[in-house]
């Protein structure tokens, strides 16, 4: 069985969405975070929390780019995956542009509050943009996205849940 996602077109109020630059300093964007279904219950319940570690070191990671957020968590079937589809402060952003870059894991030490991988600068696989925010205060829930069976017909959609 194929499944397609689907959201609506409808952003809260001075919330925007991804554009071809990065994440603007101090602005609020709509981001993304896949997961399970039984991880988004509890991140509902009590919010996010920051990982211990990962490529950007603590935080929590997110996407402007719904795509990717759909992809995880990988090697976990598709059924049961679940999209947290948040608004978020990004706060002071840093561009980590590359592997070793020298902030990667001690930008939140200089003083920011987002680190942004740029799409395609040969970080992430995918070549798809990811953001690790320091501070689970600033992202607020605004619901949920589950996958929807479907007949092989191809194409993208989202559905609310």
């Amino acid at each position: 069985m194929s499944f397609q996602w689907a959201e609506d077109d409808f952003l809260p109020p001075g919330v925007t969405r991804m554009d071809r630059e990065g994440p603007r300093d101090g602005r609020t964007y709509v981001m993304y975070h896949g997961t399970t279904s039984e991880s988004a219950r509890l991140i509902r319940a009590s919010g996010f929390r920051q990982s211990s570690d990962g490529m950007l070191g603590r935080g929590v990671y997110l996407s402007r780019d719904l795509e990717k957020a759909s992809r995880y968590p990988i090697d976990h079937p598709e059924d049961d995956r679940v999209v947290i589809k948040v608004k978020v402060n990004v706060g002071r952003v840093k561009a980590i542009d590359r592997q070793y870059h020298p902030l990667q894991k001690k930008w939140h030490e200089e003083g920011y509050d987002t680190a942004w991988v740029p799409p395609n600068c040969g970080m992430v696989k995918s070549g798809l943009e990811e953001n690790c925010v320091w501070d689970p205060n600033r992202i607020s829930i605004i619901g949920t996205i589950k996958p929807k069976p479907v007949q092989d017909a191809g194409g993208s959609a989202w559905g609310y849940k």
